[in-house]
C-alpha cells in the first residue's frame, strides 16, 4: 500500500511537471506563430515581426509599401483574439498547475480531500478547456486565412518571393494545436490520478477511523476488566474482615 501511494504521487508529479512544460510550449508557439507571420507589423503590441521597416533593404517601395503595411496591420488585428486568448489560457492554466504541483508535494495522509477534489475538477476543466480552445483557435485562424485581406497580402509578398506568407495554416499554429492537445491528454491522465488518489485518501482515513475505534474499544474493555478486578478484590477483603 505504501509503495503504491509513493508510485502514484511520483507519477502525478511527473504529469503535472509535464503539464507546466506543455503550457510553456503553447505560450512560446503562440508568440512565435504570430511573430513569423506578422510581416511589417509588430506582433499585437509585443514588438516582434518577420521584417523591420527600418532595415537597410526593403522589398517594398512607395504605395506598395503603404499597402503591405496596412494589410499586415489588418491581418495581425484579425489574429489578435486567438493570440491573446492563447497567451492568457496558457499562463493561467500553467500557473494553477504549478500551484497544485507545489501544494500536492506532501504525504498522502496530510493532503486534504477538498484540495484533491479541487485538483480533480481543475484537471477536468483544463482537459475540456484545451480541447475547446484548440478548436476555437484553429477555427479563427482558418477564418482569418480565408479573408480577402489575407489573399491580397499573400499576392503582394509572393510577388517578391516571400511565398511563406501564404493563407495556409502555419507551422506555428499547428504546433499550438499539437501542444494544446498533448496538454489535454495530460490533464485527462491527471484527472484519473486525482480521482484514484482521492479514493486512496478516503480508504486510508476510513481505515484509520476503524483502527482508532477498535483501539478505543479495546482500551475500554481493558479498563473495565481492571475496574472489575479491583472491585472483586475489595469485596474479598471486606468479606475477610467480616
Amino acid at each position: 500500500m505504501v509503495l503504491k501511494c509513493v508510485f502514484s504521487s511520483l507519477f502525478a508529479g511527473i504529469l503535472q511537471f509535464s503539464e507546466v512544460v506543455t503550457n510553456i510550449l503553447v505560450l512560446i508557439c503562440v508568440a512565435a506563430a504570430q511573430a513569423a507571420i506578422s510581416g511589417y507589423t509588430s506582433m499585437g503590441g509585443l514588438g516582434a515581426g518577420a521584417f523591420s521597416i527600418d532595415s537597410a533593404y526593403s522589398p517594398f517601395q512607395g504605395t506598395e509599401l503603404e499597402q503591405v503595411r496596412d494589410l499586415d496591420l489588418q491581418y495581425s488585428q484579425q489574429r489578435t483574439p486567438g493570440v491573446y486568448g492563447g497567451v492568457a489560457v496558457s499562463i493561467v492554466v500553467g500557473a494553477l498547475t504549478l500551484l497544485f504541483l507545489v501544494g500536492g508535494a506532501k504525504p498522502l495522509h496530510r493532503l486534504s480531500s477538498k484540495f484533491l477534489m479541487a485538483e480533480f475538477v481543475f484537471n477536468i476543466l483544463a482537459c475540456i478547456g484545451y480541447i475547446v480552445g484548440v478548436g476555437l483557435y484553429l477555427h479563427l485562424m482558418i477564418l482569418v486565412n480565408s479573408t480577402e485581406v489575407c489573399r491580397l497580402r499573400n499576392r503582394l509578398y509572393a510577388r517578391h518571393g516571400y511565398t511563406f506568407m501564404n493563407c495556409d495554416i502555419q507551422g506555428g499554429d499547428a504546433a499550438v494545436a499539437l501542444f494544446g492537445l498533448i496538454s489535454s491528454c495530460l490533464y485527462c491522465a491527471s484527472a484519473v490520478m486525482s480521482f484514484l488518489t482521492l479514493k486512496s485518501l478516503k480508504k486510508i482515513t476510513r481505515d484509520m477511523y476503524v483502527n482508532n475505534a477498535v483501539r478505543h474499544d479495546f482500551e475500554e474493555f481493558e479498563h473495565s476488566k481492571h475496574t472489575n478486578r479491583q472491585m472483586d478484590k475489595a469485596d474479598q477483603q471486606l468479606t475477610t474482615l467480616v
